[in-house]
């Protein structure tokens, strides 16, 4: 929202008032004057007019799950426990999951209450990695290295999907880079090759990878490091994800 657009929806503020009080300098965002009514103004921010508080910045969450199989990836269900339920703090709300994995599947999750943090994170767009682990019910051929590369084509979407990796670590096991995020793609790409995906265990996106001294259902908020790669920029990002659990 417009930091014009914040003050003059104070009572008796007028959008040409807002707008001289932040010309005058009463108005500070997080501590520093701003003087630009256009500014975007986040919600985890706090402005304030000559010291008084007129929005109180919420803080951001982020935190990095290994999720169990058998868990559901939504923020409620009124029969399946879902990853929200693993979180036991009454300090965190407001969590949504950045790019989800079906029930079956397990490893690394994001969750976060920052919306246009995880669009940056899941954007297909940007082209962000994401790197799965894949056991598979038939030996994976010579030939599905060189059709992951080429793309494989979705009927149903009648599109292709973009080049992705495939290193063959056994007969049945493999790793898998893809660059989207498409309904079961992974599952979809080895049954268009006639094989089928038994196991899926996802070990990055992005830069972030899988803590691996988190078991199955335990979460720790991520590092400064870790959410800043997201962003491409060094910020300060108030986080207050309270203690990791490690069940």
């Amino acid at each position: 929202m417009k930091l014009s657009r914040i003050i003059s929806n104070q009572n008796g503020t007028s959008r040409k008032q807002a707008s001289a009080l932040i010309a005058s300098g009463a108005i500070a965002i997080d501590g520093l004057r701003c003087h630009e009514p256009g500014r975007e103004v986040t919600a985890f921010a706090t402005v304030t007019r000559n010291g008084r508080i007129i929005q109180q910045g919420i803080t951001a969450h982020y935190l990095m799950m290994n999720k169990p199989a058998g868990i559901l990836s939504a923020t409620s269900d009124p029969v399946h426990t879902t990853v929200i339920d693993l979180i036991n703090s009454p300090t965190i709300n407001n969590l949504h999951i950045a790019g989800r994995l079906d029930r079956a599947s397990t490893g690394l999750l994001i969750l976060t209450n920052d919306g246009q943090w995880s669009r940056r994170l899941t954007d297909p767009h940007l082209k962000k990695p994401k790197i799965y682990r894949v056991s598979t019910a038939g030996p994976i051929t010579p030939e599905t290295k060189k059709h992951f590369a080429d793309g494989i084509w979705f009927d149903y979407e009648q599109l292709r999907t973009s080049p992705a990796r495939l290193e063959v670590l056994g007969a049945n096991f493999a790793r898998v880079t893809i660059y989207e995020g498409r309904y079961h793609q992974i599952k979809r790409m080895f049954h268009a090759v006639g094989n089928r995906v038994t196991a899926l265990h996802r070990e990055q996106m992005g830069t972030i990878t899988l803590d691996h001294t988190l078991p199955p259902g335990g979460y720790r908020p991520l590092t400064s490091g870790e959410v800043c790669s997201v962003t491409d920029k060094i910020t300060a990002v108030k986080t207050k994800c309270g203690k990791a659990s490690r069940r």
